[in-house]
């Protein structure tokens, strides 16, 4: 008997030194990431903070965190099988964090965490366990702010797209309309279709909502493809409306207001239509899904 007990104690022994072994080096990695991206972290949380089109930023952590959790089981059954491959990509996303921060690139900078975590997984625990994480890889991006560059090729033609809709639609309320670029030229007066107002914010935070929607209510990755897919014509829809809605009030209610409480509380009321259009969409998914079944 003691002699059992001194073998399962030296078992236990055994097994705690390797866990403490195999979790130093990833602490270690921890520590360096900290190190390396704390400066970055930081300016990304108050972009968030400043830049309402990017505030949905907030969910990301606390979403990819949860995705990690729920999926513990089947990360932990995975086999873990190291490979030298995963370096080339380790090595791009250190190129791609040098490269940002002597250009100072932020979008280069906070894109090559992502590069490097995914060459990381890839090198220490092998493809098979980068595939299991890859929407978790995903999301994070989800997080990042466009570049500057991207974000005006694609906010400007939003503004257009918009315009020429609300324009489009406004005489068919007896609203005469005079367009000229993002100017809509009404009777009371001129209503410009701003940059803020292009709809790029309820783009990006629906889309954002939809893959967190779709990852709750939805298993099969094509229906929630589908659904993000959704939200991008959901959100260029609501926003014609919202424009719409305002160039009435301007019409047939007040001008001041039509710009000041209208124009604000539209865009709440708005963004909250574009989550129920989205749940019609997933309930339309759903009847077809049983019609096909049946």
């Amino acid at each position: 008997m003691h002699v059992m007990a001194d073998s399962i104690e030296t078992n236990s022994e055994a097994s705690r030194t390797s866990t403490l072994s195999a979790s130093g080096p990833a602490l270690l990695l921890v520590a360096l990431l900290a190190v390396l991206y704390h400066g970055v972290a930081v300016k990304l949380v108050t972009d968030w903070y400043e830049l309402p089109d990017f505030s949905h930023g907030f969910l990301i952590p606390f979403f990819a965190a949860f995705v990690l959790w729920d999926k513990r089981a089947e990360l932990g059954s995975a086999a873990t099988t190291p490979s030298w491959g995963g370096l080339w990509l380790v090595a791009l996303g250190l190129f791609e964090l040098l490269l940002g921060v002597f250009g100072a690139d932020l979008f280069l900078q906070r894109t090559s965490f992502v590069l490097l975590v995914a060459g990381m997984v890839w090198t220490l625990l092998g493809s098979a366990m980068l595939g299991r994480v890859k929407f978790v890889l995903f999301v994070l991006l989800l997080a990042i702010p466009l570049p500057t560059i991207l974000f005006n090729q694609i906010t400007f033609p939003l503004q257009l797209l918009a315009s020429r809709f609300a324009s489009d639609l406004l005489p068919l309320a007896g609203v005469p309309v005079l367009r000229e670029g993002n100017i809509i030229q009404l009777p009371a007066i001129q209503l410009e279709v701003a940059e803020a107002c292009s709809g790029i914010r309820s783009l990006m935070s629906l889309f954002t909502v939809a893959v967190i929607y779709g990852y709750f209510l939805e298993r099969g990755t094509k229906r929630r493809v589908v659904l993000a897919l959704a939200a991008l014509p959901i959100a260029v829809a609501a926003n014609v409306a919202r424009i719409f809605g305002t160039g009435l009030c301007v019409q047939y209610w007040d001008p001041d207001k039509a710009m000041g409480f209208f124009h604000e509380f539209s865009g709440w009321l708005m963004f909250l239509v574009s989550l129920g259009c989205l749940y019609l969409v997933h309930r339309a998914m759903d009847l077809v899904g049983r019609r096909r079944s049946a």
